[in-house]
């Protein structure tokens, strides 16, 4: 397995990053814990959480698995500010004291004396300037509590301006950027990626397989125990054409003794300028099934294969759909499922 730059950071990451959004809600900590385990035994050297995920449990269950293992020097430890936890003002989520408070409770929960990547979740706009979103990072990153800053879910506009005011006040730039992309929505082809090569910025896909559509997760309609009955953002993702898709990806999975939603993370592995998708997986079967292609290369007639599925820079669901800034409408969900 050959590893990856994170950007200009000068580290390097296997392609495939855990993610633990899963971790407390709904997989158990002893699962969690041996899943964290399962992952590092094969190579993936990256974890990605936030500090409101599982209501902060997350961040707990990640932080515990690592001294338990010994393992926090050996990986790049990742999380994310920026949403509120517990009750709060939406205009304060962006200020200095928010994300230095953050941090703070971040290190604690992580059992760590400095996070690898502290991540903006979600971007700001006229609420807080990123002048001061920026510059609170930059005091991390000078006291040491922060080795590298990165954004999440960012237009490329936003990113853009952020690069620019870090290399005009000289305050920590942005190192990365975690953005939806999948076979289904191919949006951030047509500007985000080509900034992040440009600029040298580390790409982590979240939702690589779609939710679950690319694992055909609903191609028989809308399972009980599925995040889409408790979720609202996630059932609005599924529509018909992206059922039609993973449908006729899992055709040419099985012609290469592939699972669907492993050529769909391999597909999104592969593409030009991704970093690492994060594998978000629930139980220990799907991480295996997600490990089974860390040493796979996708080849040129599959990848053209999938672009006569959906073609570059379009998509058929939209993921972008909690993103606060996109408004283009992709198809209509499936609300009769």
């Amino acid at each position: 397995m050959q590893l990856r730059p994170l950007g200009r950071t000068g580290l390097d990451v296997a392609p495939l990053c855990l993610g633990a959004m899963n971790f407390g809600d709904p997989t158990d900590v002893d699962e969690s814990i041996q899943m964290i385990d399962r992952a590092l035994d094969a190579g993936v050297n990256m974890i990605d959480t936030a500090d409101v995920y599982a209501g902060g449990e997350s961040e707990k269950i990640v932080g515990q698995a690592l001294e338990k293992n010994g393992h926090r020097d050996r990986i790049v430890l990742a999380t994310k500010v920026g949403m509120p936890r517990g009750k709060g003002d939406a205009a304060q989520w962006h200020r200095r004291e928010h994300i230095v408070s953050s941090c703070e409770h971040s290190l604690q929960s992580l059992r760590t004396d400095h996070i690898d990547l502290y991540q903006l979740h979600r971007p700001t706009f006229a609420n807080v300037p990123q002048e001061e979103t920026l510059a609170a990072f930059d005091e991390l990153v000078s006291a040491g509590k922060v080795r590298h800053i990165g954004a999440s879910t960012h237009p490329a506009w936003v990113l853009m301006e952020a690069l620019a005011i870090s290399e005009r006040d000289g305050l920590a730039r942005y190192e990365s950027e975690q953005p939806p992309y999948n076979l289904l929505d191919r949006r951030i082809e047509n500007e985000l990626l080509p900034l992040c090569r440009k600029y040298e910025l580390g790409v982590l896909p979240w939702s690589p397989l779609g939710g679950g559509i690319l694992a055909g997760r609903y191609d028989a309609g809308i399972p009980d125990d599925s995040r889409a009955t408790r979720r609202p953002q996630v059932k609005d993702r599924i529509t018909t054409r992206g059922i039609e898709v993973a449908r006729e990806l899992g055709k040419l999975a099985a012609e290469q003794g592939l699972s669907v939603s492993q050529l769909a993370l391999l597909w999104c592995k592969d593409q030009p300028g991704i970093t690492a998708p994060i594998i978000g997986p629930r139980t220990m079967a799907q991480l295996d099934d997600a490990l089974g292609v860390l040493d796979r290369d996708l080849d040129d007639s599959t990848r053209a294969a999938c672009d006569e599925l959906v073609h570059p820079g379009n998509a058929v669901a939209d993921f972008h759909n909690t993103s606060g800034w996109m408004t283009a409408r992709v198809d209509a969900p499936l609300a009769s499922v």
